[in-house]
């Protein structure tokens, strides 16, 4: 979302809310292919009739995008997010930035489990939220169907506001008002508002005692339903009042129909934004602390206050540098002022991320501007609330938190999903080989759901993705912004070599070549431990047949060669070495040929077919909709994966335990997505290292 030239006509100004409650943070969310984009499009054009954005391909949408517009006195920062699975870190950063959902659902595709699953995130935290019906024209499309489906999954709360009008065509031309019992049409182009006809009044007059019964149990006048039911006429003012009260403290859900063909519905769904959707002084703000972790009080929406700011998204452009999202939650920020930029995704996450190191720094801040999807324009500040994109904040990455210097804080980061699909990757010209490091370290803190890691016992560079579209986009990046063309590999487990019966090896080192000589020799036993024992060296010698000071040697020279492996070249684990005897000569006897003849008697040790492949195994706990759980374990058996447990949930979900080789769970986000229709989840952690299959151990063995 980078600010871009072209725009054939010049860009309106920005708007500029003077309070927090001028504005309005809305963000689109719902399945690829719903129309979000579509929807975003019809919103801005509305409002910004010269300006027209550049087409997208919703299907294939991977960035979020923003746009500020003003309507009826209120600056509406509308984001327009990803829907497919692979992006869901664009889809977290939009809701971070918003404080109300748009869920885009199309008539003729019906609610997905992943729209049904962010729906009831979205409801855990109390966001406000409403439902627009699109692909009306589509052949199979059925308003009321899809409402019914919405309610069904969705739950308590969601009723239409309206119903959509149909020419003689059947085309989409206007909606019914169920409150308003009006007529909005769009059919000579512009939108026009006229009161029902009675046979519209007849026609809504079922869902319109239905929508105000609905509004009237959320009042918080508790006789009014009593005084309702019992006939008295209710004011409408009082009922819409109620309503939009429900809406904004996410306890009630409005349904409206929107032709994305042409935009029908687009004027009832700007009223909505702006009139049932809170301003940010009613959503509540993520929690905070000091860089060191010292608890701070509660945020508040007050432009006042010193800063606190978190950067939603930064992007990298050839043309401008680099450019950072921000949602101001406190204080005002304007440019050229001195930041803290403060990052500790480590201490949030529990483990070390390699590809975001703790920092605590100080910058300016450059030109703010104010976003309207491809392009920006000047802004002189963003107030508590407010979204803006700043300049020069070389130093920042995705989830820092921006504060006063003289008051520092840091902001909870957004809860994001563990990437799970491993690729390898290495430069395909050689000549991009100094380039890579830095082009990766650029993509990697824009995107916090990219890991990135260097496995040093492969020698591979593994980037840890979202999915084979995430894949394909950072690899796009790469090459298109830095120039640097890679490509991908299978990625190597890190294997390991072990003893499965006890054996005896002889180590012979006894060079005569005129001169100081070599003479050295060693019997060890080698025996099995348990997995996770490591390696553990004794001596039973007897006499002095190896005299104490070359004993060290030996150890030094029988883990050296552990460490290079017998069979493969992977690291001998879990034995004991036992050094039983040898010999040594007065003269030529050293400690260096002791511990050449160490390696050797745990070769000859080897030789004797003793030695097998040990593989990694990874504990995985799989989470998904009882319907599939079945289909889930026969799969994780199919990958030789052993399921040691399930806890089935009230939700209707069930939990599995298995115990995985890491070779069995390279397109597993994949494959899983596929078998539980989108609504499984995993996570994944290394468990020990276990006997590979003789079978599969040849393929890793050379010839």
């Amino acid at each position: 979302m980078s600010p871009k030239s072209g725009q054939h006509a010049p860009l309106p100004a920005a708007p500029v809310p003077e309070s927090p409650d001028e504005l309005r943070n809305v963000a689109l969310v719902g399945p690829s292919g719903s129309g979000k984009t579509t929807v975003f499009g019809h919103l801005v054009s509305a409002l910004l009739p010269e300006h027209h954005l550049r087409e997208a391909d919703p299907e294939r949408s991977t960035e979020l995008s923003v746009a500020a517009v003003e309507h009826e006195g209120i600056v509406i920062n509308l984001i327009d997010t990803p829907g497919y699975a692979d992006f869901v870190g664009e889809l977290r950063a939009g809701l971070r930035a918003a404080d109300a959902a748009l869920f885009v659902i199309s008539a003729a595709d019906g609610v997905d489990a992943a729209t049904t699953l962010l729906w009831e995130e979205c409801a855990a935290v109390g966001m406000p939220r409403a439902v627009v019906v699109t692909k009306l024209d589509a052949g199979r499309a059925d308003f009321d169907d899809t409402v019914a489906i919405c309610q069904r999954v969705f739950g308590e709360g969601v009723q239409q506001l309206y119903l959509p009008l149909h020419g003689e065509d059947e085309a989409i031309i206007g909606n019914l008002g169920l409150l308003s019992q009006q007529i909005y049409d769009y059919s000579s182009g512009t939108r026009q508002v006229r009161d029902a006809e009675p046979r519209h009044r007849e026609l809504i007059e079922g869902p319109r005692a239905d929508l105000m019964e609905a509004i009237i149990q959320e009042s918080e006048d508790d006789t009014l339903l009593e005084r309702y039911l019992g006939g008295e006429e209710v004011s409408l003012d009082v009922v819409t009042a109620d309503l939009l009260t429900a809406v904004a403290r996410g306890s009630f859900h409005p349904v409206l129909p929107l032709s994305t063909e042409t935009g029908v519905g687009t004027g009832e769904l700007l009223h909505l934004l702006v009139s049932g959707f809170p301003p940010p002084t009613r959503h509540e703000l993520p929690r905070a602390t000091t860089p060191d972790g010292d608890p701070m009080p509660p945020l508040r929406c007050d432009p006042s206050a010193p800063l606190v700011a978190e950067v939603v998204r930064t992007t990298s452009d050839p043309y401008v540098g680099r450019t950072s999202l921000v949602r101001v939650f406190r204080g005002t920020l304007r440019p050229d002022t001195p930041v803290h930029v403060s990052g500790h995704l480590d201490r949030f996450s529990g483990h070390e991320l390699e590809s975001h190191p703790d920092h605590d720094e100080e910058e300016r801040a450059g030109l703010l501007s104010s976003p309207l999807a491809e392009s920006a324009r000047p802004k002189s500040q963003a107030i508590a609330g407010d979204i803006c994109l700043v300049a020069r904040l070389s130093r920042a990455e995705t989830s820092d938190t921006l504060s006063d210097r003289d008051d520092p804080a840091l902001i909870e980061p957004w809860i994001l999903p563990d990437a799970l699909l491993p690729v390898a990757i290495r430069v395909a010209r050689p000549a991009d080989e100094d380039k890579l490091p830095a082009a990766l370290q650029r993509v990697v803190a824009e995107d916090p759901t990219l890991r990135l890691e260097h496995n040093a016992e492969t020698h591979q560079l593994v980037l840890w993705t979202m999915g084979p579209a995430h894949v394909d986009l950072v690899i796009t990046h790469l090459r298109e912004r830095f120039g640097v063309e890679v490509e991908t590999e299978t990625v190597v487990p890190a294997l390991r070599e072990t003893f499965t019966r006890a054996a005896e090896g002889h180590g012979r080192n006894v060079k005569q070549s005129g001169g100081h000589g070599q003479y050295a020799i060693c019997d060890i036993r080698v025996e099995p431990l348990p997995r996770g024992a490591g390696i553990e060296f004794a001596e039973e010698v007897v006499g002095g047949a190896v005299p104490r000071q070359f004993i060290p040697g030996v150890e030094k020279g029988v883990r050296a060669q552990l460490a290079k492996g017998c069979l493969g070249g992977y690291p001998v684990v879990d034995v004991r070495v036992v050094l039983t005897g040898g010999k040594a000569h007065s003269v030529d006897s050293s400690d260096q040929a002791f511990q050449t003849a160490g390696a050797l008697a745990v070769r000859d040790a080897a030789d004797q077919g003793a030695v097998a492949l040990l593989e990694p195994l990874d504990l995985v706990h799989v989470v998904v909709a009882d319907e599939y759980v079945g289909a889930v374990m026969n799969d994780l058996q199919s990958r030789r994966g052993r399921v040691i447990g399930s806890v089935a949930n009230s939700s209707g979900h069930t939990t599995i335990d298995a115990e995985v080789p890491q070779s069995g769970l390279a397109r597993y986000p994949i494959d899983l997505r596929s078998i539980s229709q989108g609504t499984g989840t995993f996570t994944r952690e290394p468990l020990r290292h276990d006997l590979m299959p003789g079978h599969l151990a040849a393929e890793h063995l050379p010839a």
